[in-house]
């Protein structure tokens, strides 16, 4: 048992936290004087900090991250990026992908990401060797960092890509995926990937409509099937982009569709700001899906990180509160509502467990300094403690030496001669 001492919470209440076996056990005022604030061996001073629930990463490639440098993206759009990661992944081995992996675990951890939903490309390029690697993570990291794997498998669905889907579910992968949106038949393409998930009895997540054009929208053949069959599994559909190209009746209609389905739609503003609109040389579009339609609608709508320094988005830092600073940006959600879309939102996207500063809470939270919850948004900064099932997993410490700047030197009073003084007030009439 342990306590968390003079927490400031994302409402501006100070608080000191109790956590025991995994769980927050009690909230109280700070030092509310009935027993709770006798310090113990294990508390942790949060003076001056924010204390949040953890973060989620709902839709990653640790398998692919951290290779921007080993495969260039020559035109720096969606193809370009395909094309280069086509060139590496056939040639890398269980090991390449282990290391990898692990190394982009580490980063989101120290950021209080304790959470994580990845794509992992299974079939034609890698064979299963990506996801060897990943089940083997997933397993060592366990209790640390909650993974689960989505068998990411390229197209033709109707063909070998939809037998590698199998095969890979059979394997070890928790959640069903693809990009039906790529095949040369989309739309069956996206009751492929459905039928596979439900022989499997697992959720799906589909990159869906990761394009500009209007005329891809298979989220509404999605939304159809999923309502249809009464799909029971749980559903993501992760990009979305078009459905911002459509006109907005279509956007209301669709995005009542898909609330109607109960499907979540995850938003990925780094990587689609970075690959889509390339070729708008005038008024290029975001690239972000339609945010303010679906939440209007009541869908639940994530927000995640995708590519971590690969051909898909060169740069990014593993850091939720990246994510949620361009969902304030270019998706135009309020400050609450960004850091809701990186904790809340795919909390409830990946089927885990509610987290708020709440007794009964599991105890997964992260905690850095700032005065109130728009600083912790705003400034992002590195230093971080991070708890999962209320154990420290990580802690980062920053320790800044700034040069003083140059201050001048004092003046020197003027040195005055015998019969220069000025007058007093009361002598000018005096004098005159």
């Amino acid at each position: 048992m342990s306590w968390l001492r003079g927490a400031t919470t994302a409402h501006g209440d100070i608080v000191d936290v109790q956590l025991s076996d995994g769980v927050i056990r009690r909230v109280v005022p700070r030092g509310a004087g009935d027993g709770s604030s006798r310090p113990g061996p294990g508390d942790v001073d949060l003076t001056g900090q924010v204390l949040l629930a953890s973060f989620v990463e709902p839709h990653a490639h640790l398998d692919k991250a951290l290779t921007a440098s080993l495969a260039r993206n020559v035109t720096g759009d969606l193809a370009g990026a395909i094309m280069a990661i086509q060139t590496l992944l056939p040639d890398s081995t269980v090991e390449d992908f282990t290391t990898r992996a692990e190394a982009a675990l580490r980063i989101q951890l120290a950021m209080g990401t304790t959470h994580i939903r990845t794509h992992v490309n299974v079939g034609v390029q890698s064979g299963m060797r990506a996801l060897e690697a990943l089940v083997d993570v997933r397993e060592r990291w366990r209790g640390l960092v909650d993974l689960q794997l989505v068998a990411l498998v390229s197209n033709p669905l109707d063909g070998q890509p939809g037998r590698d889907l199998r095969r890979a579910l059979a394997e070890g992968a928790d959640v069903a995926g693809g990009c039906p949106h790529l095949d040369p038949e989309p739309h069956r393409a996206v009751a492929i990937c459905l039928d596979a998930a439900g022989e499997a009895g697992r959720p799906l997540d589909l990159h869906t409509d990761e394009t500009l054009d209007p005329r891809l929208l298979t989220l509404a053949t999605l939304a159809d099937l999923v309502g249809r069959t009464g799909f029971p599994h749980g559903v993501t559909a992760s990009h979305c982009v078009s459905l911002a190209m459509q006109p907005p009746d279509v956007q209301a209609r669709v995005s009542e569709q898909v609330a109607a389905a109960g499907i979540a739609v995850v938003a990925l503003p780094q990587t689609n700001l970075f690959l889509q609109g390339r070729n708008h040389t005038v008024g290029t579009p975001r690239g972000l899906t339609a945010v303010a339609p679906l939440r209007r609608a009541g869908v639940t709508v994530a927000a995640g990180g995708d590519n971590l320094r690969d051909p898909f988005n060169l740069v990014g830092r593993g850091d939720a509160l990246e994510t949620a600073s361009l969902m304030v940006t270019c998706g135009h959600l309020a400050p609450d509502e960004a850091l809701a879309s990186v904790s809340d939102a795919p909390r409830r996207a990946l089927g885990l467990p509610a987290v708020a500063i709440t007794p009964g809470s599991p105890a997964d939270l992260v905690a850095l300094p700032a005065a109130n919850a728009l600083e912790a948004l705003a400034a992002a900064g590195e230093q971080r403690t991070v708890w999962r099932a209320g154990s420290v997993v990580a802690r980062t410490t920053v320790h800044s030496e700034l040069a003083e700047p140059h201050r001048p030197a004092p003046r020197a009073e003027p040195v005055r001669r015998p019969g220069t003084e000025p007058y007093a007030p009361d002598q000018w009439e005096a004098a005159s």
